[in-house]
């Protein structure tokens, strides 16, 4: 009968709660919308801010209206820890969603993170209508945007592009969105999947039609520690839009949040391309002639071990092929024994008569 050591199963059973709290956790902190106000955890976990509404029976969320100075934004209630309490480990997070922008030249589009104590029923003429107060005194925040005005003040690139804001609204990456063949103010639906890898540091933003499969490649990535911006602080996270002197609405369609909590002892931590670039000898080109000799070595060695192999050939031939069948001894045949009373003589009839 197999013994059990009674501590070694209370550990056991210690990692397994923390383990199920751990995963429990991470799902109150995870949401999908599809579609909107039909869905009964909508209004218990999502709060509309400024001009934001829900239209078409619930399918959509206006955040902006066709007039100008208009601002809206969607967050989620619940303040998110991004940092383990007890370890102390970041956690990873994905976020997509479907949106549509009429072509018009307003702000755009922005995911936010916040801190927790952001006032989100502010709003003000910065871009996406996010009051984050004066540059010395702004929060530590993080936004993507798409944006559709090209901003001198911002130093946008241009009137078409995705950006990483971190702290300020000067992107520290940002892709020309014209060079993927999308226009995000072209009034048709775009998807967009942000994905933050906590063991990589990495914040990956992909864009595409909507309908299409998730890009493998993303659109922009960008090395970013997030313990480093908020340690244990609680974050708010969101939608914001505003169409500054334009017109331009923008429409959300669906919307999904998950936090990934991943155990260590699982996997590695994923690896970073450039640094992995980065540490990569250079290619050194070799001489010819090193190429010939090598070649030649080669050839010398692929011959040896044809000619052994088949020499080995010819020795098992010669060892297994010419051996001769033998009788085992149990089957072999021996000379009949015969008992002398048994053996008797016949003499023809013609024979003794000629003798008599």
């Amino acid at each position: 009968m197999a013994k059990f050591n009674i501590p070694t199963c209370l550990t056991v059973l210690t990692f397994m709660i923390s383990h199920l709290k751990m995963i429990n956790a991470g799902s109150s902190y995870s949401f999908s919308f599809q579609s909107f106000d039909k869905n009964p955890n909508f209004q218990s976990n999502i709060a509309l801010y400024g001009d934001a509404k829900v239209v078409g029976n619930g399918s959509s969320l206006q955040l902006t209206r066709s007039v100008s100075s208009s601002a809206g934004r969607v967050m989620y209630k619940q303040p998110i820890k991004l940092v383990e309490g007890i370890s102390g480990n970041m956690v990873s997070f994905s976020t997509n969603f479907s949106f549509l922008m009429s072509p018009d030249d307003g702000d755009g589009l922005a995911f936010v993170l916040v801190p927790g104590g952001f006032y989100a029923r502010m709003f003000n003429n910065s871009p996406f209508g996010l009051n984050l107060g004066s540059e010395k005194s702004s929060p530590k925040f993080v936004a993507v945007e798409f944006d559709t005005k090209r901003d001198a003040e911002y130093g946008d690139l241009n009137d078409n592009h995705v950006g990483i804001d971190v702290g300020a609204f000067v992107s520290v990456k940002v892709r020309n969105v014209s060079s993927n063949d999308m226009v995000l103010n072209s009034g048709k639906r775009l998807h967009s999947w942000i994905d933050y890898e906590a063991g990589s540091k990495r914040l990956e933003v992909r864009l595409s039609q909507s309908g299409d499969m998730k890009p493998i490649d993303p659109l922009l990535s960008y090395p970013l520690d997030l313990s480093n911006m908020w340690n244990d602080e609680s974050v708010l996270i969101g939608l914001s839009s505003s169409n500054g002197n334009s017109s331009q609405t923008c429409f959300l369609y669906s919307w999904s949040f998950k936090l990934r909590h991943v155990p260590q002892w699982m996997h590695s931590e994923p690896l970073d391309p450039q640094a992995f670039a980065k540490r990569a000898k250079p290619v050194q080109v070799q001489k010819k002639s090193d190429c010939i000799l090598k070649m030649l070595a080669a050839m010398i060695f692929g011959s040896a071990c044809g000619a052994l192999g088949a020499f080995m050939v010819l020795y098992l031939w010669t060892i297994f092929g010419n051996r001769r069948p033998i009788v085992p001894e149990e089957c072999s045949v021996h000379p009949g024994d015969f008992e002398y009373k048994k053996v008797k003589v016949v003499v023809d009839k013609a024979v003794q008569d000629g003798k008599h």
